[in-house]
């Protein structure tokens, strides 16, 4: 059976983490752009879960009803009553500014112990079907907050997230992305999204 899915983010690190995942035979991947359509909802629903169901359903709509699967992600630090949570890509005030994000989740935590410094990545994706039936898929990565950026690899807050992964020693920014998908909030959402679709 041949299935297109439109995937509501033009992020190429999310497209090959969620092909690789969903590799389920039959089924097309395609960006917002692939399928020349724009998709850019208000974010407004105060929750990870509430956020991927609006862009799903404003990219199933914008492709004329096709499959779509959107997700929200963000970190939670403890410390921090939970913040920077859905507010993770914009926490210094700059959707997507990753260096000014880091430096304000520095500044917030510079007076906090180590020891308190626990959080997580949260992942909460929502696939609807042609048919308009929904799954829903959560997946988180629990750690801590280093002190200081390390490592050159993945993007966001990953050069100061010390998962309890790796022995609790590095952060997901020095590990490979086969690494850190193998462990990663989104690679835990997405495999509880896959069983979820296999038993369909």
């Amino acid at each position: 059976m041949s299935k297109t899915v439109v995937i509501a983010t033009n992020n190429a690190h999310k497209v090959a983490e969620i092909t690789t995942a969903l590799d389920f035979e039959g089924w097309e991947f395609k960006t917002l752009r692939e399928m020349g359509v724009e998709s850019n909802p208000e974010e407004d629903a105060g929750t990870f879960e509430g956020n991927a169901r609006i862009k799903a359903l404003a990219a199933r709509e914008a492709c004329g009803g096709c499959a779509a699967l959107a997700d929200d992600s963000g970190l939670e630090v403890d410390a921090l009553g939970g913040a920077p949570g859905v507010y993770s890509s914009r926490y210094s005030g700059v959707d997507g500014d990753d260096a000014a994000n880091n430096a304000k989740l520095l500044r917030e935590l510079s007076d906090v112990p180590e020891e308190l410094r626990t959080g997580r990545f949260v992942c909460t994706l929502v696939f609807i079907d042609e048919d308009g039936s929904e799954s829903v898929a959560r997946g988180t990565i629990e750690g801590r907050i280093g002190c200081e950026e390390r490592g050159c690899e993945g993007f966001g807050y990953d050069p100061l997230f010390v998962p309890d992964a790796f022995g609790g020693t590095l952060t997901l920014a020095e590990v490979s992305q086969g690494e850190k998908n193998g462990v990663s909030h989104r690679g835990n959402a997405l495999r509880a999204l896959r069983e979820q679709l296999q038993g369909r």
